[in-house]
This record gives structure tokens, C-alpha cells and sequence, in this order.
């Protein structure tokens, strides 16, 4: 999941000036209003109006230039300063432009606020990564990493939690993502005596993709299970934490909790992040399969899916068939989708369920066959087809996916007549387990419900306590009205 994820906020675009024609001075008053709504939101402590200014951000992302960017740091940083000849050394020069944006840029405001110097090395980073100058992205999130040490404060969090995003992808782009695991560790750390929970959110989603980038399942389900867990601030981030759990899950061969997670993140996933919902669909086809469980066809139909989805679907038919052949053919004709998807050795684990529904379908059709048939049937290419269609057999009436008995002496599988179902528990277990799947999306919509402000009852009480102070002042004067009669 190298790209990231953005609602589709769009935000209103500033009028460009008279005297602002091309295109690009727009972009550059659009940055500059931006710098504006950081500035307030560090000042008043908004974090919604720099998650909105994140947003703006990146819907600027194809308009950024090298003119745009150099005025815009004239802009916003103090010139001659140490964070401006460093950002400035990035951003290559363009005479043919710098004229006309000098013009519109004359007599700019400074600023000093950390928020914006971070915004600003977004920004360079952004423009140097889309340029794919990979090696001076690297310097340059570094040394906004560097500056981020030295800045705790809230209003930088939403920043930050996007340079660290940034951080890792440079370095990954430039297969050196081994490099800053140290750096990452420690980010992790700071972030956690800050109590900052979107870093920590992203820095353990980031920390996951590098050890599974390595195929370090281990050590990733080690960090997983030690970090601290809150409610979740991002969708984004839960989405991606959810989907590197599947993974974990997966490989540690808990194939109904990898399910459960990677179902979850493909239907949190936005829709406008469809390479993410591609591999988690990928990801939980494998699982689904594993699990003995046959995907529906509307899973590969999906708008936008079919084409990436296509070599997954001819795996299902083959599993569902249980052609170890066919199997065969479909696994050497994608053998690079698969290895690029990762999941060429939880493709080596379907061929055993490959055999076992072949094996199932044999049983159903015959009720007695030999295993010399069954051998054939099944396609087994080994040197003792025989001994090992009798091992398979024995394997399956023992762990209960056949319901048949086994003839040694004489090399018969004799099939007992099929029974009703619902004589059985399987409807129990799938009636318990989507009752069990609704309770769960009740739960979570009921997490997720927001309720106005408990004003209306401290109202009431309120009231009701009037009521008794004057019950019981009323109270009192009848018993002082009752002695003074008394006396």
C-alpha cells in the first residue's frame, strides 16, 4: 500500500489576480492560503484546520513546480535562515518563471512557526518523490525528521504523522527501507512518552510493512502484541493495521482471525483507495481458500477489480474442481503475479486442499472405486502413486472430510451413503457464525455513534432538585407554623 489514502474534500480555489494569469501563481495562492489556515490552527490549537490543510495539500500535489515551491519558501521561511538554504538547495532553479512569481510575491510575511518549517519540508518532500529524485528525498525527510526531535507539540502531529508516512516511502523507493528501522523504533518511542496516538498509529503501521517488507513475521507480531492499543484516529491507519494483522495471521496459519481482519479492512477501505482493496481481496481469497471456503463470483466482479483479480479466480475454479492439474497450470502461468503479490507459498499450501476436494467429489460420485482409479482421478505425479493416493485416503476419513472406509487387503475406498445435513451441525456453524459477523458490525456502528452533550439531563436534575429545596422549605414552615400552635 505505497500510495496513501485522501478523502475527496474538494476545497474552494482562490480567484487568481489580474495580474496573475498562469496557472501557476494560482497554485502558489492556494499554498499561501494554506500556510494561512496552519498558522491559525497553530495559534487557536485547531488540529481540524491542519488535517484540513493536509487534505488541500494533496489535491495540489500534480500542480507543484519548481517556480511555485522557491516563492513559496520566500514566502513562508525567513530567507538566508538555515531551513530555507537547505530546502532551497532541493528545489532546482527556473529563470523563466522565478521573474513573474517574484513579482506577485512582493514584500511576503514571515513566519517561524514550527508548524509551518514542518509543512514546508512536506511539501519539498512531496515535489521530490513525484520527480522520483529518490536520493535527495531522502536527505530531505531525514532532516525534517531531525527537526521533528526537537518540536513536541500537538498541533504538529497531524504533520509529522505524514512526514513519517513519507520518511519510509523514500527509503523504501530506494530498496533501504532496512536502514531506518532503528530510526522508526525510536520515533515509536518519542511518540508514546508524548502521547502522540496518530504517531503511534503510524509509526507501528510503518514499523509492520518493514518487517514484513523483509518477511520478519516473527519480530513484527512481537512489536504488535507489546504496543499500546486505543481507539483508533485514523480510518486510514486502521485499515492499514488491520491488513498487515491478516497478513501476520496468515502466515502463522490462523487462517479465521486473518479472515476476519482482512475482510474488515476491505470494507473500511475507502473507495477511492482501490489498489489497497485489490490486495486485501487477494489476500483473503488465499485465506478463504485455505479455509476450505469456495469465494462467490461477485468477489472477482467487483468495479475495477476483474483484470487484477483474474489469475486468483482461475486458482478458485481450479480449487473448486479439484483438477490438481489444472492447479498445476494456473500456478507456473501466474508464478510472478504471485511472487510480486507475496503469496506464492500460501499458494504451495492450497495444493493439499486441491487433493482433498478432488478426493470429496471422487467420494460423492462412487461408492466403491479402486485406488488405482483414484490415483488417477487425482492426477498424482509421484513415483508411488498408489501408496500415496492410500496415505491421502487414510488422511481424509481420519480427519473427517470424507465419510468413507478404507480396504487394505483388496485396494478399495467404499463411500457411505450421504446423509442429511441438517442431521449435522454444519447449519448450526455457519447460522453461528453469521449471527456472530452481525453482532460484531452492531457493535462497531454503536462504538461509532456520537451523542449530543449530556445538557438536557443536568437540566432536569437541576430542576428536580429545586423542586425539593422548595418541598422542603414548605416542609419546614409547616412544622415551624405547627410548634408556634403547639405553644
Amino acid at each position: 500500500m505505497t500510495q496513501d489514502v485522501e478523502m475527496k474534500e474538494q476545497p474552494e480555489q482562490p480567484t487568481p489576480s489580474s495580474s496573475l494569469t498562469s496557472p501557476s501563481p494560482s497554485t502558489l495562492q492556494c499554498l499561501k492560503d494554506i500556510a494561512a489556515l496552519i498558522e491559525t490552527g497553530a495559534y487557536t490549537r485547531e488540529v481540524r484546520r491542519i488535517v484540513r490543510a493536509i487534505r488541500w495539500t494533496i489535491q495540489l500535489r500534480k500542480n507543484l513546480k519548481a517556480s511555485v515551491l522557491s516563492a513559496f519558501l520566500n514566502f513562508a521561511l525567513v530567507p538566508g535562515s538555515d531551513v530555507h538554504s537547505r530546502l532551497s538547495s532541493y528545489v532546482p532553479k527556473e529563470d523563466g518563471h522565478d521573474m513573474e512569481v517574484d513579482s506577485a510575491t512582493s514584500a511576503p510575511t514571515k513566519h517561524s512557526l514550527p508548524e509551518l518549517e514542518i509543512f514546508c519540508y512536506l511539501v519539498v518532500l512531496i515535489f521530490l518523490i513525484d520527480q522520483k529524485r529518490y536520493s535527495e528525498a531522502k536527505a530531505c525527510s531525514s532532516g525534517g525528521i531531525a527537526r521533528l526531535r526537537n518540536v513536541n507539540r500537538r498541533t504538529v502531529d497531524v504533520l509529522a504523522s505524514r512526514l513519517y508516512y513519507y520518511y519510509s516511502l523514500s527509503y523504501e523507493l530506494t530498496g533501504d527501507l532496512a536502514e531506518i528501522r532503528g530510526n522508526l523504533l525510536a520515533l515509536h518511542r518519542t511518540a508514546t512518552l508524548r502521547h502522540d496516538e496518530l504517531g503511534q498509529e503510524t509509526l507501528l503501521n510503518l514499523l509492520l510493512r518493514n518487517y514484513l517488507h523483509y518477511n520478519l513475521y516473527d519480530q513484527a507480531e512481537k512489536l504488535r502484541s507489546k504496543a499500546p492499543r486505543f481507539e483508533a484516529h485514523s480510518n486510514q491507519q486502521f485499515c492499514r493495521y488491520l491488513f498487515y494483522l491478516g497478513k501476520i495471521r496468515t502466515i502463522q496459519l490462523e487462517y479465521t482471525d486473518a479472515k476476519e481482519s482482512l475482510l474488515q479492512a476491505a470494507r473500511k477501505a475507502p473507495i477511492s483507495a482501490l489498489g489497497f482493496r485489490v490486495q486485501c481481496n487477494k489476500w483473503a481469497v488465499i485465506v478463504r481458500l485455505l479455509l476450505g471456503e469456495i469465494p462467490e463470483r461477485t468477489v472477482f466482479m467487483q468495479k475495477g477489480m476483474e483484470k487484477a483479480l483474474r489469475p486468483y479466480f482461475e486458482l478458485t475454479n481450479a480449487v473448486r474442481i479439484g483438477d490438481l492439474e489444472l492447479f498445476k497450470s494456473v500456478a507456473e502461468k501466474f508464478a510472478t503475479i504471485f511472487s510480486s503479490d507475496g503469496t506464492k507459498n500460501l499458494i504451495v499450501r492450497l495444493r493439499h486442499n486441491v487433493i482433498r476436494t478432488g478426493l470429496r467429489n471422487i467420494s460423492i460420485s462412487y461408492s466403491k472405486i479402486s485406488l488405482v482409479d483414484v490415483a488417477k482421478k487425482l492426477r498424482l505425479d509421484s513415483p508411488n502413486p498408489i501408496a500415496d493416493a492410500e496415505s491421502i485416503v487414510s488422511k481424509a476419513i481420519r480427519d473427517g472430510a470424507i465419510d468413507a472406509t478404507l480396504d487394505h487387503a483388496n485396494g478399495w475406498m467404499l463411500s457411505k451413503e450421504t446423509g442429511d445435513i441438517y442431521s449435522t451441525n454444519e447449519p448450526q456453524i455457519a447460522f453461528n457464525s453469521r449471527i456472530a459477523f452481525c453482532l460484531n458490525m452492531h457493535n462497531e456502528a454503536v462504538r461509532a455513534l456520537r451523542f449530543p452533550p449530556n445538557s438536557q439531563k443536568e437540566k432536569e436534575s437541576a430542576e428536580k432538585r429545586r423542586e425539593r429545596q422548595l418541598l422542603e422549605q414548605e416542609l419546614a414552615k409547616h412544622i415551624a407554623e405547627e410548634d408556634d400552635d403547639e405553644f
